[in-house]
């Protein structure tokens, strides 16, 4: 199997190669490679850093050697390769690829993004997962994404696809489906969203050994149980969480960040991952262009990921100066789940993680061909997604009308049709409750027209 030839590499002393697609993305560059540095069976690991941004790729190239050379006393094998001409260079022979990068940047494809529905009254949160945002995201991603499976196919036929860049489900969905390749999807690890809603109903420290169980999409799955010790300690999360949002929700009352989750936890029972930001925007209730006061009650920021883009921009002098010009730059292993998977496939030191994967009937309810994000074994057999049975049925209902959009999405990718992209955005329900079907195919086709100006999609009929 391809999984235990790249066990068998390390066996024979064979460096083990992983390239990152995309890693000028510094920061998740880091976290990435730092953990992969800090993992005995990677120390000697080649890495092949690929970007199309010259200054990126140098940031991240000197923030990668400063890292192996304090935590590794440069053991490590790092090449950085620039430009589509040299892809298949640093690709070829690579038992995993990590994928980074962000198609358009945040100019001119975010701007867009968030400035076209603005047009027609209405606005998002995040626009990575759910809304128009997402599908034209995924559409040109995609697009890009396809020259990633040729090369993959053509130079590392066997290499495990491990993809961080949303939208999660459409994009794996479409590797998995269409590209030919080996992909698991991978986003924030649930424990920390377990943490944090401890910490959001001051629990934690009482609950201090919790054992959660998750299902659903990325950015939209659902914490199904939790417990410590055996006892249930969902009845008095929900009662906390009323509580607090009811206070919040008074005229004179202090908002929080998770006013969104909270009350779809009192409402539907169970808690969402992502965040408030995006369940306000991947579900039908919060964001009312004819009822704007309700995203003003339940704090939900309009523009928040345009606004944190910005920010970032504006601090990237001083974050480039913190990695890639520190001499003494050193690194703590993160939650990621990109090193301890490949750690588990190249030694068959069995490890979970939660990571998205091929339904195939795993999440009984949803649909077959949907990506779903599950409980996972991997072992040196690759990523092995565990059984979950039925969700709660208003769960799966709420993650199937996200699943059928991502699915025309993909759909729409691949025969590269305009009729599926609309069909897709009137089923999406962010979407649906703001605009009538005209006024969807008419949105759909300015985001045509900007994206074509701007070279992202051409080919479109």
């Amino acid at each position: 199997m391809p999984c235990e030839e790249s066990a068998k590499r390390l066996q024979e002393k064979i460096m083990v190669k992983i390239t990152f697609m995309g890693a000028g993305s510094s920061v998740y560059a880091k976290n990435l490679i730092g953990d992969c540095l800090l993992t005995d069976s990677l120390k000697d690991a080649q890495y092949a850093l690929y970007d199309i941004d010259q200054d990126r790729l140098d940031e991240a190239y000197r923030m990668a050697n400063n890292l192996n050379a304090n935590l590794n006393k440069g053991s490590a094998e790092i090449t950085p390769y620039l430009a589509v001409r040299n892809r298949r260079t640093a690709l070829r022979g690579a038992d995993f690829v990590v994928n980074l990068v962000q198609v358009g940047g945040y100019s001119p494809s975010t701007v867009v993004d968030f400035e076209l529905p603005k047009k027609y009254g209405f606005g998002m949160t995040v626009g990575d997962t759910g809304s128009i945002g997402g599908i034209f995201r995924a559409l040109r991603t995609i697009k890009v994404m396809e020259g990633f499976a040729n090369d993959v196919r053509a130079v590392c036929p066997n290499a495990w696809f491990l993809n961080y860049t949303y939208p999660m489900g459409a994009l794996t969905g479409y590797l998995l489906r269409r590209g030919g390749v080996q992909c698991v999807g991978l986003g924030r690890n649930i424990g920390d969203t377990v943490a944090d809603l401890l910490a959001a109903t001051e629990l934690q420290n009482k609950y201090t050994d919790v054992s959660w169980r998750a299902a659903g999409l990325e950015n939209m799955s659902w914490l199904l149980s939790l417990s410590q010790n055996g006892k249930d300690i969902y009845p008095e999360i929900r009662k906390i969480a009323e509580k607090k949002n009811r206070a919040a929700r008074r005229k004179d009352g202090e908002k929080h960040n998770d006013m969104v989750r909270f009350e779809l936890l009192r409402h539907f029972g169970y808690y969402p991952t992502g965040s408030s930001l995006e369940a306000a925007e991947l579900t039908p209730f919060f964001l009312k262009r004819n009822l704007p006061e309700i995203a003003e009650e339940f704090n939900v920021q309009l523009d928040e990921y345009p606004e944190r883009c910005q920010n970032l921009i504006a601090k990237w002098r001083k974050m480039r100066d913190d990695t890639s010009k520190n001499v003494k730059l050193t690194h703590k292993k993160t939650s990621e789940y990109a090193a301890p998977l490949i750690n588990a496939i190249v030694t068959n030191q069995a490890c979970e993680i939660q990571a998205s994967v091929l339904n195939n009937g795993l999440v009984t309810n949803l649909p077959a061909d949907s990506v779903v994000e599950i409980p996972c074994l991997v072992n040196r057999n690759g990523v092995q997604g565990c059984r979950v049975g039925e969700l709660p049925l208003v769960c799966a209902a709420l993650n199937s009308q996200q699943a059928y959009v991502q699915m025309l999405t993909i759909e729409a990718a691949a025969t590269h049709s305009r009729d599926l992209v609309y069909q897709a955005a009137m089923l999406d329900p962010h979407i649906a409750g703001e605009l009538n079907m005209d006024d969807i195919r008419t949105l759909c086709d300015e985001y045509f027209a900007a994206h074509i100006r701007d070279g992202m999609l051409s080919d479109f009929n």
